[in-house]
């Protein structure tokens, strides 16, 4: 099997082999070939279009220590906040002026949040912006917290598997983590109807080709409507500092696989590619890519939330320039999952 019979495979939208991921993922043979067939499929489905979500990143507290993190429990190091009600509105009410019709509550798993409390920003939400989404992304939670949200009225919920590796996920996370768990959080997610986010990290400490490839199967086979993947960034107070970050040629490939194995996934453009190259969205964008998602949050909090450091922070105009600049547009849409 090589890379270029595997790649004509994806094209053809016939699924593949772990053999056959693996063939892709380990070569830069087909790299050009793959970008260009995920750049033409992506236009093909999506024409020019890039969709705009305003991430808002409501508290850098959590009550787990994933040891990639730099929002983990035990990071005395950390700057905590907690948004309000009124902050994350007032933070909706600037993105939406600026065009924006998807938010994105993201937090670490702060018991302060609870389902009520959620449930009522949801709600609050809905009521004041009734022709937007709201995507949630607050981790685990159990199957009655996950209804009552979608209850409220949230629309799509983000939550990176992270590795499909048993093996893998315990060198990444405490042992309270379970993996069972994270996946068994995916399949409740999809069954309560929500529009369901999965992805992993490219280049996190101890990763092989081989877990990339257990990755992509697992997409695959639980074909989630959005795929969040980017590279791995280290955080200076976390176990895993000394660590590389992951690599920008190898996580573009992998967006490319992912648009011709998925046609209509929605495909986020993240953050950290930004933070890893200067153009690293750009280039994301042109390997299939076709969401992005500007920070909202307010000004006093941005910086805070540092997952991994020296995250980037470009405004919304500022993103939106980029993204004409290479051809593409930001249409005023929630951008769902069709």
């Amino acid at each position: 099997m090589t890379a270029f019979s595997a790649l004509e495979k994806l094209k053809r939208g016939e699924t593949l082999t772990k053999e056959e991921f693996l063939a892709l993922i380990t070569t830069d043979e087909t790299d050009e070939a793959l970008r260009a067939a995920a750049q033409e499929k992506q236009e093909r489905v999506f024409g020019k279009n890039i969709y705009l979500r305003g991430l808002i990143e409501i508290s850098s507290f959590c009550k787990n220590d994933c040891f990639y993190c730099g929002l983990r429990a035990s990071n005395c190091a950390a700057q905590r906040y907690r948004l309000t009600k009124e902050d994350i509105l007032e933070s909706a009410k600037e993105g939406y002026a600026e065009g924006l019709r998807t938010f994105v509550l993201q937090g670490g798993e702060d018991p302060h949040f609870t389902a009520a409390h959620v449930a009522d920003i949801v709600k609050a939400l809905k009521a004041a912006f009734p022709d937007a989404a709201v995507t949630l992304s607050l981790g685990e939670q159990s199957e009655e917290t996950y209804a009552l949200w979608r209850r409220a009225g949230a629309d799509r919920y983000l939550l990176r598997h992270e590795t499909a590796t048993k093996a893998h996920y315990k060198k990444l996370h405490p042992a309270l983590m379970q993996f069972e768990n994270r996946m068994e959080c995916l399949r409740t997610l999809k069954a309560l109807g929500f529009q369901v986010g999965a992805g992993f990290m490219v280049g996190s400490p101890f990763q092989t080709a081989v877990h990339l490839a257990e990755d992509l199967l697992f997409l695959q086979s639980f074909r989630p409507h959005m795929i969040g993947i980017g590279p791995f960034l280290p955080q200076k107070d976390t176990p895993f500092s000394a660590f590389p970050a992951g690599d920008l040629q190898t996580v573009l490939r992998l967006l490319s696989i992912l648009r011709l194995g998925h046609e209509k996934v929605l495909l986020p453009a993240t953050t950290a590619l930004a933070t890893l190259s200067p153009v690293g969205r750009e280039k994301a964008i042109l390997a299939g890519a076709n969401v992005v998602m500007p920070n909202l949050s307010p000004k006093t909090v941005l910086g805070k939330y540092a997952i991994y450091d020296n995250k980037a922070q470009e405004s919304l105009s500022e993103v939106r320039q980029k993204i004409e600049k290479i051809g593409y547009s930001t249409p005023i849409t929630r951008g769902d999952y069709q």
